[in-house]
């Protein structure tokens, strides 16, 4: 072996030298080109983070609006249960005075009673169902003032039974009070 000599590889037909200065450069190219990836990468590692919890805010943010949800449907399934209630002690009502159709069609139901202020007279019939039934619509409605019912019978047995109470949440127009009025035939 001499070192004078420059040896060729027959197969590329280049030398050796040319071979060991064509890596030397490479590897030096690659140097240069890895330092800016590896800046890359340093500057991108906290944009996984600011990722992470603008995804975070987002989840939050829609656990809030189901749980506005929620809650606003809980206040509407009270206010139908209410009118629910008011509306079976409209019928209870109905059929009492259908039992005692005598006294419906001679007005003896026809009175407003407060649930506040129950009459415990049971000197007739239609006295002491009315007294039930306004015991029955302060257990389901609430005792207030403002949670009454009302009677008006015609002499043909045409009735309307309403029914007014007070709801915590706003109706349509902003007002708490409701009323349900029932009409029937005895």
């Amino acid at each position: 072996m001499s070192f004078g000599k420059v040896h060729t590889d027959p197969r590329t037909k280049a030398s050796a030298a040319s071979v060991g200065s064509d890596a030397m450069a490479r590897r030096k190219r690659n140097a240069v080109a890895q330092r800016p990836r590896r800046a890359r990468r340093e500057r991108q590692r906290g944009v996984g983070m600011i990722e992470v919890l603008v995804a975070v805010l987002i989840l939050a943010i829609a656990f809030l609006g189901v749980a506005a949800l929620q809650a606003t449907a809980l206040a509407a399934n009270n206010s139908a249960m209410a009118r629910s209630m008011a509306t079976i002690a409209s019928y209870s009502i109905l059929d009492a005075m259908r039992v005692d159709q005598a006294s419906a069609t001679t007005s003896a139901y026809n009175q407003t009673v407060k649930a506040t202020a129950c009459s415990t007279d049971t000197s007739t019939l239609a006295n002491s169902q009315l007294g039930q039934w306004c015991t029955l619509l302060g257990n389901t409605l609430g005792v207030a003032d403002t949670t009454t019912g009302t009677v008006a019978c015609l002499s043909n047995g045409d009735c309307t039974v309403t029914i007014t109470f007070t709801e915590v949440r706003k109706g349509a127009n902003g007002d708490t009070a409701q009323s349900v009025t029932t009409r029937a035939m005895l």
